[in-house]
């Protein structure tokens, strides 16, 4: 075969679970093929898968905010 495997191998390798996996195959990180109606993953693209950091960035790795003036009627002026 094509070096693939179920879900539930692919949890085991990671030391994952079967949701997460779903999970990841989902959102396209992790290729997959449906087979005799199951879902099989490379076993290739799960050792290879790094989580990213995610959440918020921090104020160090954010870029810089550019200012801008707020655009409408000055104060005391009449039109």
């Amino acid at each position: 075969m094509e070096d693939l495997i179920t879900q539930a191998e692919a949890a085991k390798l990671r030391g994952s679970t079967i949701p997460a996996i779903n999970e990841l195959v989902r959102r396209g990180r992790l290729r997959s093929v449906e087979r005799y109606g199951k879902t099989l993953v490379f076993r290739s693209d799960v050792l290879a898968y790094e989580p990213s950091k995610g959440g918020r960035p921090s104020k160090a790795e954010a870029p810089a905010k550019v200012s801008k003036k707020k655009a409408g009627k000055k104060k005391g002026s009449k039109r």
